[in-house]
């Protein structure tokens, strides 16, 4: 037990009582936004589509408000299980109150879904009448939480673990902390040395990078062990992306094609498929790319115009394809195509295991019937975006993903919860990334005789990025553990991936403010990582889509 806790016993049972006491009245006002939301958009029994447009505002901010309030339900849970054993300290104690603190009087006075929009409980139809058990419950929590003296305290004893990749308890058991720990130091040693310099040079990762994350079993970590994978968790998936993408979002992001392959593949590939492509997957044989998205398509997936004709054994395919990440290096695309002509939305869709020739920087794209041009980027350079062309590129139909056409939407729809988590996740290491350059910055930087950080603003910055940081860790460790136990999560994937992005932008972006000029200078990390992080609100969903998305479950 930390030395702090057992002399602050009794007050850390009193700060978890008081906090516990807010859920309820928080699920209970979350159940009244949804039934009033689902009332201003139903008609004739039915979530009407141009209602919920109309409402827009609402309907998002209804997914933002459920996003808090499993937000604290999560960090309340791993309170509860630091106490049980022993291992909620000062500074657990003091990240949980300053949560609970700062999300209630987000709830109560208006969430921001961005830098500047903030919706409010009148914009979900609420008063302050229904606000009024909450703001009841939380008022000893909310008097005492998110103070000056608690943040300034929190930072002073973050200082003295300046240098560790998390503040606070994670909440983890012992073989997954010790994952963290090879990946942390992996990263320490091998990427955060070089990584800025990539960025800058606009580099590939090297391959060696690639070679020795394979040997580690990054590209295998979730394939079953009876396809050469090594067979953990997804809650394993999560502390290795979170630690690689602590070092640089493109390293973390090397195994986010394998992931989403190896998912299409298990839920929807034949025998003969899952035994010929898990293993080159795992080994890294094989490195696949995920070709999806369209010129003027963006998440309309439906909308798809990239056609597979069957001629003979074959499918030849001819359309565009854009934002393809590591596609030259690639050798195999998960391909989502048309192959029924007569279709203008999703049943049309096949998605195809289609093979191809790595490129090299003089020849990108050498495979026959295909073509690509590179699109620049402010960050997440390391695997470079590309725009691809297709003419009768030919894909033997054995490729043809679970051999049955139309059924690629559906499969690619199986992927996105995995794919979410693991994006989730890698807004967690930028963000906590941002954290370790800001909190560096400030300690080393004199401004009037005194570092930065003895400032309060300063130091209330850095708290709240350690806070925020948090609270997106348990609500991405929690939608994991529901993946690990086959439960359906695509709400609490989407609501972390919500959260995790803003919080990713919000540590860089104030990180970024704590460098005053230097930030802007594009030889101090930050400015890469700033960078880094805005792609993060944008793919796997962009921020507006994912509300939609959990808006549309929510409201049934």
């Amino acid at each position: 037990m930390p030395k702090d806790a057992a002399m602050t016993q009794p007050l850390l049972d009193d700060l978890l009582t008081k906090t516990g006491a807010t859920i309820a009245p928080a699920e209970h006002l979350l159940e009244t936004a949804i039934a009033r939301v689902r009332e201003t958009v139903t008609e004739d029994g039915r979530v009407s589509a141009a209602l919920l447009e109309l409402h827009q505002t609402a309907a998002h901010g209804l997914s933002w408000l459920a996003t808090y309030v499993e937000s604290l339900r999560q960090m309340q849970k791993w309170a509860e299980k630091l106490v049980d054993e022993g291992r909620l300290g000062e500074m657990e104690r003091l990240i949980l109150q300053i949560a609970f603190g700062e999300y209630i009087l987000q709830i109560a006075g208006g969430i921001p879904m961005s830098q500047n929009e903030i919706v409010r409980p009148a914009d979900m139809f609420l008063t302050a009448h229904d606000l009024g058990d909450l703001i009841d419950a939380a008022a000893p929590i909310t008097a005492e939480g998110n103070t000056t003296a608690a943040r300034m305290r929190l930072v002073e004893l973050m200082q003295d673990n300046a240098g560790h990749s998390t503040f606070g308890a994670s909440g983890l058991d012992e073989e997954l902390e010790m994952i963290r720990d090879q990946f942390r130091r992996y990263a320490d040693e091998n990427v955060v040395p070089f990584a800025h310099e990539w960025h800058l040079k606009d580099e590939l990762i090297p391959m060696s990078v690639l070679e020795e994350l394979a040997e580690m079993g990054v590209f295998g970590l979730t394939i079953p062990e009876e396809f050469g994978g090594l067979g953990l968790s997804k809650a394993s998936m999560v502390v290795v992306s979170e630690e690689l993408s602590r070092g640089y979002i493109g390293v973390g992001s090397l195994g986010t094609r394998s992931e989403i392959a190896a998912e299409l593949i298990l839920a929807g590939g034949t025998d003969a498929q899952k035994a010929n492509w898990l293993p080159k997957i795992a080994s890294a044989e094989v490195l696949p790319t995920a070709v999806f998205t369209e010129p003027n398509t963006g998440s309309d997936l439906g909308s798809l115009r990239t056609r597979a004709v069957r001629e003979g054994d074959d499918y030849v395919v001819t359309g565009n394809k854009t934002w393809i990440t590591h596609a030259a290096r690639a050798s195999v695309m998960t391909l989502l195509t048309r192959t029924d002509p007569n279709t203008s939305d999703y049943k049309g869709l096949s998605m195809f295991l289609a093979e191809k020739t790595p490129g090299t920087d003089e020849d990108p794209f050498p495979t026959s019937g295909m073509t690509g041009g590179e699109i620049e980027v402010l960050g997440y350079r390391g695997m470079k975006e590309y725009e691809l062309g297709f003419d009768g590129f030919r894909v033997p139909a054995e490729n043809l993903l679970g051999g049955v056409e139309g059924q690629g939407f559906k499969q690619l729809m199986q992927t996105f919860e995995s794919a979410r988590i693991q994006t989730a996740a890698r807004a967690i290491g930028v963000a906590q990334s941002a954290l370790e350059e800001g909190m560096q910055y400030a300690i080393d930087r004199k401004q009037f005789g005194k570092s930065l950080i003895t400032f309060p603003r300063v130091a209330g910055k850095l708290a709240m990025m350690a806070v925020e940081i948090m609270v997106a860790r348990q609500l991405t460790y929690f939608s994991a553990w529901e993946k690990d136990h086959d439960r359906r999560c695509d709400l609490e994937a989407g609501m972390a991936k919500l959260l995790g992005a803003r919080v990713a932008w919000a540590a860089a972006d104030n990180a970024l403010q704590i460098h005053g000029g230097n930030g802007f200078a594009l030889e101090y990390k930050i400015s890469r990582i700033l960078c880094d992080a805005r792609i993060l609100n944008i793919f796997e969903g962009a921020a507006e889509i994912q509300a939609q998305v959990i808006a549309r479950r929510l409201l049934g």
